[in-house]
């Protein structure tokens, strides 16, 4: 389930996404499941988390919408090869 978030808390959490470092990397492998856990774990914690296409990269602005969609996050935002996810923490 897609979350809509305010203009202005979106704005935050974009300036906030800028100082981070990505903290999962998505490679050749692809969204396995063991992937998909981690990510989750992260999202658990962490609550805002940025992610770097490693492979993948022709296909990553659809691909980052369906890794919203399957672990319940928000997209804030994808530029380049990094999307960045925000839900939140548990």
């Amino acid at each position: 389930m897609l979350v809509r978030m305010s203009e202005p808390t979106l704005r935050e959490l974009k300036s906030q996404a800028q100082l981070l470092k990505p903290a999962i990397k998505l490679g050749k492998a692809g969204a396995t499941p063991e992937f998909l856990a981690e990510f989750d774990k992260l999202l658990a914690k962490g609550a805002l988390v940025k992610l770097r296409f490693e492979g993948f990269k022709d296909e990553r602005k659809p691909l980052s919408r369906e890794l919203a969609a399957k672990l319940g996050a928000t997209l804030v935002q994808q530029v380049g090869h990094t999307a960045v996810y925000f839900r939140k923490a548990d």
